[in-house]
């Protein structure tokens, strides 16, 4: 069964216009775009949505216009920095939106310890009412969410329930499931671990590649969840290249430069990130193509 937030997340590219400006209406076009191409929850303004370029206002109009077009249940927010005041000011915003959950990175730069992250998260999530994914990705923040830690907070927090796994260890993702008997739903945070945490109790992915392949991403999981696992790796393979591609340069550089191609609403990047070059754009043509899929010319 698919989990409280569907199969497939997006963590949503935010698009900006030419001259860096947010695109509320670009942002509106391409939420209707990804939840008609396989997306059941949208997540707005996270790591892929260059949030750390985006102000509190910028987030608070980009939440509005993404529930305006999907409706709250559909919209998780990403609220947490690596500031507690400043995430929990950041939370009764995306309320205010109309966000329907949210998500919360581990704090960075700062490297708290786990009785920093428990504070953290325990004074996010106690500011609200709304569901919580707690987001463990050390590449970006150097700091990791140990298991005990995400057991705890799910033993102590109702609204905790959720977590985006970009860590890739399969065995603390089974410890995981075991503590907590499955009930806090784990999410592969990169595509191309998907297959693999579906294997030891995962629920679905928080992708990136959704803005591309939306659909053949919810019948990998379909198709796992109906005991065809055959299909879902044949589905894992012919994708890995993607999967894997996105992310040879800073991401998300090589996704806009693939969503340009393909005409969807993206723009360029905001400083410090930077567009893709000549031969990144010929890379992500090449991409493309290998999942069938043909750039606009």
């Amino acid at each position: 069964m698919p989990g409280r937030f569907g199969r497939v997340l997006t963590a949503m590219a935010t698009p900006f216009s030419p001259d860096g400006n947010l695109d509320v209406d670009g942002a509106q076009r391409l939420a209707r775009h990804l939840l008609d191409s396989g997306t059941d929850t949208l997540v707005v303004a996270g790591t892929t949505g260059e949030s750390p370029t985006l102000t509190a206002d910028e987030k608070a109009r980009l939440w509005a216009a993404v529930v305006e077009v999907a409706g709250g249940h559909r919209v998780m927010a990403g609220t947490s920095t690596y500031s507690t005041a400043e995430s929990v000011e950041l939370t009764h915003l995306a309320e205010k939106a109309g966000a329907g959950s949210l998500l919360l990175v581990t704090p960075y730069y700062n490297k708290p310890p786990q009785s920093g992250l428990v504070a953290h998260f325990s004074a996010i999530a106690g500011s609200t009412g709304l569901p919580c994914m707690l987001y463990n990705i050390p590449g970006r923040t150097a700091c990791t969410i140990e298991v005990p830690t995400m057991v705890r907070l799910f033993e102590q927090l109702d609204n905790v329930v959720a977590v985006k796994d970009a860590v890739g260890d399969m065995a603390a993702a089974s410890r995981l499931q075991r503590e907590t008997g499955g009930q806090l739903e784990q999410y592969s945070g990169d595509d191309k671990n998907l297959l693999p945490l579906l294997a030891v109790g995962g629920v679905g992915v928080v992708s990136v590649a959704a803005h591309l392949v939306g659909p053949a991403l919810q019948e990998l999981v379909r198709a796992f969840e109906a005991g065809d696992t055959a299909t879902a790796l044949d589905l894992h393979l012919r994708h890995l290249e993607l999967f894997e591609g996105l992310f040879a340069t800073a991401s998300p550089i090589l996704l806009k430069a693939c969503m340009n191609l393909l005409g969807l609403p993206a723009g360029p990047l905001r400083p410090p990130l930077v567009d893709a070059t000549p031969d990144q754009v010929e890379f992500a043509r090449g991409l493309l193509s290998g999942v069938g899929l043909e750039p606009r010319d």
